[in-house]
């Protein structure tokens, strides 16, 4: 059930060969998404990230969605706000994604520390 971990080293690599390689263009990227989490609208913290959660599940990006779920958790997320969003996911993206998601979230929630909320 961790198998998705296990890329967790090369995408870090990859990731730090995009910032030695192409610095600018990161840095840029990385910009952009300040300014659109922190300053694009009127919404709290937590429901920005619960809202990446969901994006991430229905895109079926496993890391995006893994760090995701770490940073609701880190501004104040429970466990069943995040399994909520999960759950709504279904409707509309579908229900493997949902499950899919689930199976993400609990897998983070077992290697996660402060997951005894």
């Amino acid at each position: 059930m961790n198998d998705y971990f296990d890329n967790l080293d090369e995408i870090e690599k990859n990731l730090k060969y995009l910032v030695a390689n192409h610095s600018e263009i990161y840095q840029a990227y990385e910009h952009f998404g300040k300014l659109v989490h922190e300053k694009g609208g009127p919404l709290d913290e937590k429901t920005r990230w619960l809202i990446k959660v969901a994006l991430s599940a229905d895109c079926q990006n496993e890391y995006s969605l893994t760090t995701h779920i770490l940073k609701a958790i880190q501004c104040g997320c429970s466990k069943e706000e995040i399994e909520h969003v999960l759950l709504l996911v279904a409707p509309t993206s579908g229900f493997p994604k949902m499950m899919r998601g689930l199976l993400i979230l609990r897998n983070v929630l077992e290697q996660t520390p402060q997951s005894s909320q």
